[in-house]
């Protein structure tokens, strides 16, 4: 298949075999084997902005793409766990590439909101890629079997090459916000083709160059929505657990962190090897700081790790034997995720000091891209330590907290 993908992209790549993407072992495996070739193509991937074609055709043929796709459409519907395993992969070959599959896996989880048949229309074949920012910033006017829609949206990672984009909107009745049972203004995100959006390029950033995050609006002022082409995250269409809650597009997000830290701890580590001082010091692989530096970094990470994998299980059987999740197993799927970013960034700025001098140089080492990475990454609302108040607020039972059905 990537054969066929990438002679049709006219690019001269040299690409690894892939296996039949049909289920979790063998997409896990595809993206094990790209890993190494991923990192090959960073250095392109953030000179471009985007990911290049043939990087997102060697994506699809990877099923990177399909992981939330159902199994009654010849999907794999991969458990959320599944997913940050694969996306960590893919993240130790390339954060960008890690974070696009993150957002462009969403048509799978999409669809399952939407009536199937519309559904099916939208996401015609398995390889779908989703993009778009959900928060509600947009404006959507009931209008006859629809909605009016404008406004202005941010963080449209995978612009370059998704399928379809998705905005979240504020719905509006006769000029006003409509009011929903729980006492807030009515979410909806709308979803058309790639075509019915205008890019503007704004990715100009810090880090995750290669995402191409870009803002985006309309066409026109305004764009006509029919209302089967809408959804709400509180009414899924679609029985399974990948539908029951609406934070399902943030659970696979601690893969991307989980890469970048093991990548960036592996690279020193090979480099320790090496390494050696100056004025007489041996290998630095037997200097007591820096074993100690490694030691430090292997132990956040296998931390961070175990509380992601620990409560992504717990929530998963809570969820598949019906039951309700307690406030505590709520609060630790966004912890962990939340500690997951905090920590790479930690480890990142750790391995950094580690390497010394080096560490600058962008051609001897990823460090330099890793620590911009982390950085951008840690300013997402998920890796941001004011999320903090909202868990504990939860936790405390507090009489005033924000209600996000994200959490």
């Amino acid at each position: 298949m990537i054969r066929d993908l990438l002679l049709r992209s006219g690019t001269d790549m040299v690409f690894p075999e892939l296996k039949s993407p049909d289920d979790f072992d063998s997409i896990l495996c595809n993206a094990k084997t790209l890993r190494p070739w991923l990192a090959m193509q960073s250095e392109a991937i953030e000179s471009a902005r985007k990911l290049p074609e043939g990087v997102v055709d060697a994506l699809i043929a990877a099923g990177a793409f399909r992981m939330n796709m159902p199994r009654i459409w010849g999907g794999p519907e991969l458990t959320s766990m599944e997913q940050v395993e694969v996306i960590e992969q893919l993240s130790r070959g390339d954060t960008s590439v890690g974070w696009c599959v993150m957002i462009g896996c969403d048509s799978g989880i999409y669809s399952g909101f939407l009536d199937d048949s519309v559904a099916r229309d939208l996401y015609p074949h398995l390889d779908m890629i989703q993009a778009g920012w959900v928060y509600p910033v947009g404006r959507a006017e009931e209008i006859d079997g629809g909605y009016r829609v404008s406004g202005q949206w941010m963080f449209c990672s995978g612009s370059s090459h998704a399928d379809m984009i998705a905005a979240g909107c504020t719905v509006y009745r006769n000029g006003e916000p409509v009011i929903g049972a729980a006492g807030l203004p009515e979410w909806r995100l709308v979803i058309a083709p790639r075509s019915h959006w205008r890019i503007s390029d704004t990715w100009h950033t810090t880090g995750l160059k290669g995402t191409a995050s870009n803002d985006y609006t309309t066409m026109e002022e305004s764009m006509v929505i029919p209302r089967e082409h809408t959804f709400s995250f509180l009414e899924p269409k679609r029985d399974g657990i990948l539908w029951q809650r609406p934070d399902t597009l943030l659970r696979k997000m601690s893969g991307i962190p989980l890469g970048l830290a093991r990548r960036t701890i592996d690279d020193v580590t090979e480099l320790m090897h090496t390494k050696v001082g100056r004025q007489g010091v041996g290998h630095y692989r037997e200097i007591p700081r820096i074993q100690s530096a490694i030691a430090d970094a292997e132990m956040m990470l296998g931390s961070a790790r175990s509380y992601v994998f620990s409560a992504l299980e717990t929530q998963w059987r809570k969820q598949e034997d019906g039951g309700s999740l307690t406030n505590q197993e709520r609060a630790d799927v966004w912890l962990s995720r939340l500690n997951a970013f905090q920590s790479a960034r930690r480890i990142t700025v750790l391995m950094y000091d580690t390497l010394g001098g080096d560490a600058i140089y962008t051609r001897k080492s990823a460090l330099d891209r890793g620590l911009r990475d982390a950085t951008t990454m840690c300013q997402h609302i998920v890796g941001q330590r004011k999320e903090l108040e909202n868990v504990g607020a939860m936790l405390l039972e507090a009489e005033q907290r924000p209600s996000s059905p994200m959490l």
